[in-house]
């Protein structure tokens, strides 16, 4: 499945990060990345949204969605969507992920 779209997410500094916005069925690559699970929604006015359901950082995207810890509160919550930002420098996700999680508190992440 191609890419669905980009969305930037903005973090608690206020940096702004792009994201490329993928169906959760849709296999990903042995890459490097910040991912954020959303649903994806459109609002009363017709617009594309995302509710942030959970954020999280790895250096393997391809087995990062296997046996996810998350995975029952994501269903509950309806996910649909992940959302990628590559980057291959480990200590630049983790700080991208704080970012985000500082600014979004995700439902999941408890």
């Amino acid at each position: 499945m191609a890419k669905i779209s980009s969305i930037v997410l903005l973090g608690a500094s206020g940096k702004d990060y792009l994201f490329h916005v993928w169906d959760t069925e849709h296999p990903h690559e042995n890459v490097a990345a910040v991912y954020a699970i959303t649903r994806r929604y459109q609002d009363d006015a017709g617009t594309p949204n995302h509710r942030v359901l959970y954020i999280g950082q790895t250096d393997n995207l391809s087995t990062e969605f296997d046996n996810h810890p998350k995975a029952d509160c994501l269903s509950l919550h309806q996910a649909n969507s992940v959302c990628t930002y590559f980057d291959d420098n480990v200590d630049s996700r983790q700080a991208v992920e704080q970012d985000l999680i500082k600014y979004y508190n995700p439902v999941c992440m408890g």
